[in-house]
């Protein structure tokens, strides 16, 4: 009877603490997993709006500039970001197609800068986007 008095309680601390031990992890891949995701949402974004406007402007700074504020719409720095461009037959031909790739990395959450250089925890993330040039535009 007296060791059960004296074990009263200890199940509730023992259930805490392993709470704790498996929620801590949890928690943070979550958060990394959205911070991929919200990363991923922004290139994909970046990608199409890209590709958009070289397929109807044929300028890219104006696409680049697209690029980037839909990345930044989504929280993610557009100087961490490259954007390309690929014309096959031309980015003014008629009837082409304006390739535009979005890369960037997202570096683990709560990992300082240095460590995230050194072991390189980061995911890379990059989004491909091909955009038809009208058939009937005039040639320039």
């Amino acid at each position: 009877m007296r060791s059960r008095r004296l074990q009263r309680g200890s199940a509730l601390v023992e259930f805490q603490v392993l709470a704790l031990l498996l929620l801590v992890p949890l928690v943070y891949v979550l958060l990394a997993a959205l911070d991929v995701q919200r990363t991923v949402f922004g290139a994909t974004q970046a990608a199409r709006e890209a590709g958009r406007l070289a397929a109807t402007t044929s300028d890219p700074g104006a696409a680049r500039h697209a690029a980037a504020l839909a990345l930044q719409d989504q929280g993610v720095d557009p100087q961490s970001a490259t954007v390309s461009f690929d014309c096959p037959r031309g980015c003014r031909a008629p009837g082409g197609e304006v390739t535009v790739e979005v890369a960037t990395t997202v570096p683990l959450p709560f990992l300082p800068p240095v460590l995230t250089e050194a072991v390189r925890a980061a995911i890379p993330v990059s989004a491909v986007h091909t955009a038809p040039i009208d058939r009937y535009r005039s040639a320039p």
